[in-house]
């Protein structure tokens, strides 16, 4: 398994952010989190990054309900870029939203890795940065 250097978070609540931040360095991650407030930011990094593998996530972690562009419109765009980067990029959805039909539409996508619904336990994330 590829270690892991590089963690976004694509999220725009701060409290959010702020703990998963938290959570992460409780869990002995010692990659660099950078953190994008819409998919826009993040989708705008990624493209800039092309080439520069050293410097692209292997994961993302992406909210759904954001300002400017929300998660699926992210996914969108990146699944029509996505061929251009020589390394698989782990894309985990945590969100709020309990809906069925948006689950279902996540677990559909082979970019997603897992539907995760806020809040999540300290123990959850914790074991999926383990995990990478």
């Amino acid at each position: 398994m590829v270690k892991v250097k590089n963690l976004w978070l694509v999220d725009d609540d701060e409290i959010f952010v702020f703990l998963t931040r938290k959570t992460i360095l409780k869990a002995q991650f010692d990659g660099k989190v950078t953190v994008f407030n819409n998919g826009k930011e993040a989708l705008d990094c990624l493209e800039g990054l092309m080439g520069n593998n050293e410097l692209l996530p292997e994961v993302i972690f992406l909210d759904l309900s954001m300002p400017v562009m929300d998660g699926w419109a992210f996914l969108e765009e990146f699944i029509a870029i996505k061929h251009k980067f020589e390394e698989p990029i782990t894309i985990y959805i945590v969100s709020s939203s309990v809906s069925p039909h948006e689950i279902m539409r996540a677990k559909e996508m082979e970019d997603v890795l897992d539907f995760i619904i806020k809040p999540v336990s300290r123990e959850k994330f914790i074991e999926i940065i383990q995990s990478l």
